[in-house]
Order: structure tokens, then sequence, then C-alpha cells
């Protein structure tokens, strides 16, 4: 039973031996012909003894710097070993879905740095987007449980036979407007999702631009009359190249904006202008304003400025990120200004496509 073992361990020891006894061989080969090449370039012919003496010390002077060079190979076999682990452990951690990883490189100067910064890169980039898949997934909750809670709610009531008519009237009208809520927020995650999706229908043709303006003001007249709003509107003739249904929502949205967040009897101006290639469309308002917190953030899926107002409005924080993401599929730009306390203005520019 032990006879493998001391075969395996003789045969061992005689390899090691075969390439210690090679490599002192090949050493004091190349001390010969090296010290011979230079007695004959300084024309030096020492003793037989000294030339024993010099082979055995420059050969002895060899070996070491071979020992040192095979040492610093393994070494760096270790090492790209052990980095090797490293980086198929942390694909395993992203394939499970754990971001928070980060590579250290072999050395400054190694060819694999780039790869080390481009997985680093790529975890972190994949990080932001779970974060940001998170705070979608809470957000659309919190927006879909915040009116069921109130249907619910007043379902319940409705069961109490002792409610008088105009009780449950009031309980069906709250239902119903949460029920709009609802069916609001889906359409509008439905359309952001497919802008995103770069598959969305874009069908640009030419258009008259101060027409369609006119004909979304006309449209949202009972709100602005209900709230005995001034509307000023400047519209000179203005051909566009867009698409024009896309662009409907960009108006309408901005336009309702305004509506809301203006106070009764307030002032809401609308305006077209061109310059060359480049077509400025500008919605005023005196409503509320933002701060410049609430302007860095106003865009973005969800965001509310004023929550309790915005939710009493029925809105749900998708429509400027809507108007956004539109914009940029025009290769436009849309800019605010505005002033707590003082009123909006958004400035959208678009080329005019011609």
């Amino acid at each position: 039973m032990n006879k493998r073992p001391s075969i395996f361990l003789f045969i061992w020891r005689f390899f090691v031996f075969f390439v210690g006894i090679f490599s002192l061989i090949s050493c004091w080969t190349i001390a010969f012909f090296l010290t011979n090449y230079l007695y004959r370039h300084f024309h030096y012919h020492p003793s037989n003894y000294v030339r024993e003496l010099m082979n055995f010390i420059i050969g002895l002077f060899i070996l070491g710097i071979a020992v040192q060079f095979l040492e610093k190979m393994g070494g760096w076999r270790a090492k790209q070993i052990e980095f090797f682990h490293s980086m198929k452990k942390s694909f395993e951690q992203i394939a499970n879905g754990n971001f928070n990883i980060r590579l250290e490189s072999i050395s400054p100067h190694s060819p694999f740095n780039e790869l080390v910064e481009s997985i680093n890169r790529m975890a972190q980039e994949l990080s932001e987007m779970e974060q940001l898949r998170q705070e979608f997934v809470s957000n659309v909750s919190h927006e879909i449980q915040s009116p069921l809670t109130s249907i619910i709610g007043f379902i319940h009531a409705l069961k109490n036979d002792k409610l008088s008519a105009e009780q449950r009237a009031r309980y069906l009208h709250i239902i119903e407007t949460e029920s709009k809520r609802l069916s609001k927020l889906s359409d509008n995650l439905l359309k952001l999702t497919s802008l995103e999706s770069e598959h969305h229908p874009f069908e640009p043709k030419k258009y008259r631009l101060d027409q369609q303006l006119k004909n979304i003001v006309l449209a949202c007249e009972p709100q602005w009359l209900e709230k005995a709003i001034d509307i000023d509107i400047v519209l000179d003739k203005t051909e566009i190249v867009a698409d024009k249904d896309l662009l409907d929502q960009v108006w309408m949205n901005l336009l309702h904006n305004s509506i809301k967040f203006t106070p009764q009897k307030g002032k809401l101006s609308i305006s077209v202008s061109q310059s060359g290639q480049k077509i400025q469309v500008a919605v005023s308002d005196t409503g509320i304003g933002m701060s410049e917190e609430e302007k860095m953030h106003m865009f973005e899926r969800f965001y509310k400025a004023d929550r309790s107002r915005n939710r009493s409005e029925g809105g749900n924080g998708l429509g400027l990120a809507i108007v956004k993401k539109i914009v940029s599929m025009h290769h436009g730009d849309i800019k605010v200004e505005s002033t707590k306390g003082k009123g909006t203005t958004i400035f959208v520019s678009l080329p005019s496509g011609k």
C-alpha cells in the first residue's frame, strides 16, 4: 500500500535533482564561454586556477539571477491566479445581484488595469441602475397604494345603510376621482415606458405649430375659465416638422401644470418665436413658483414639489418626465426660470426641421 507514494516521491526527488544538475551545468557553461570571450577581448591570459575560480563565481552569480527571476515569475503567476479568482468571484456576485464590488489592480503597470477599471465602472453603473429600479418600484407602489386605500375605505363606508344621499354621493365622487388617478397613473407609466424603449412610433410631419397651441388653449378653456385666469397668447405663424401627437402631449402637460399652480384670477401667457432654424415656445404663469432645489428635480419621475397640493389635483409626478423625454426625442431643449411665490416660465426650444 505504501509503495506507490514512495515511488512518486523518488521520481519527484530525481526530477528535482536532475533540474538542479542541469541548471548548474547550464550556468557553468555560460560562465565558461563568457569568461573566454572576455579574456580574448582584453588579451588577458590568467592561470588555470584563476580561470576555474572565475568560472565558479560567475556561474554562481548567473544561477542566483536565474533563481531570483524564477521566484519573481512564480510570485507574478500567483498574483495573476489570485486576480482571476477575485474577478470570477466578482462576476458571481454581480450575477447574484450584489453590485457593491471593487477589484484591485495587480500593479500600477499591469496590462489588466483597463479591464479592472471597466469591471468597476460596470458594477457602479449597475448599482446606480438597481437603486433607480428600487426607487421606481417604491414610488409606483406608493402611488398605487394611496388611491387604493381611499377606494377600499370609502367602499366599506358605503356599506353603511345610515348614510345620507349627500354623503353617499360625496363618497362615490371620491372613489371616482381616485379611480381616475389610478387610470392616469397607468396611462402615464405605459407612455413613459414606451417612450424610453426607443420603439415608440415617431412620425414627424410639417404642420402649423401656432395653430396647434391655439387648439390646446381652447381644449383647456374649462380649466382656466373656472379659475378666472387671464390668458395672453402671442402666436405668429410658425411651421415645424415634428411628431404632432407627441408635441400635443407636451403642450397639454405644460398648460395643465401652469393652470394647476396658478391661483384664482392669475395670469398665464403663451408665446412662440423663431430664430433661424430654432423655434422657442414659452409658457409663463403667475403661480406659486419653485425654489432652486425644486427646479433641479422637476423633470425626475414621481417628483412632486408640493405633494399635498399635487395629490389634491390628481398629479402623479410623471407629466414633466414625459415632456422632457418627448423634447429630447425631437433633439430639443427645455429650460425653466422660476421664483418662489412669483411664478414660472418654461422655455421649450425645438429645431424647425425644415
